[in-house]
């Protein structure tokens, strides 16, 4: 995958992930409060490209239906291509949600619940994702 199309589908994944926050009253939750951000950059990049402006309020709407976010990405990619400011805007509002998403993730295994750890074995129950 080349890098602009790269950055497109990242964004679009933001923007999905954003509207299924938004729809389950998340968003003030997340970890990350760029989505909107990011949607409200979109509408205003997009003003006027009727096209562009369908493709993301179908997403916006739907946000599991694979082809409008296809449609979305392809759409995106195209402006990134046209305008290197916007691409790498784009590329700085991946790498600030992918910086808050590992940034939640890490665990300091010096100190957990205030009991200091001396490589001893470490026990975790509940939830626990590792990607």
């Amino acid at each position: 995958m080349d890098p602009v199309t790269a950055v497109a589908a990242a964004s679009v994944a933001l923007v999905a992930k954003g509207a299924l926050e938004s729809a389950a009253q998340e968003a003030g939750r997340a970890g990350w409060a760029g989505g909107a951000r990011l949607l409200e950059r979109l509408r205003a990049r997009f003003r006027g490209d009727h096209a562009a402006e369908a493709a993301l309020e179908g997403v916006t709407r739907a946000p599991d239906d694979e082809g409008a976010l296809a449609h979305l990405e392809r759409l995106l990619a195209a402006h990134m291509l046209r305008d290197h400011a916007f691409e790498a805007e784009l590329r700085r509002v991946v790498a600030e949600a992918e910086a808050a998403r590992t940034k939640g993730s890490q665990v300091s295994a010096g100190v957990i619940k205030n009991a200091t750890v001396f490589n001893e074995k470490v026990e975790i129950q509940g939830d626990w994702n590792i990607s």
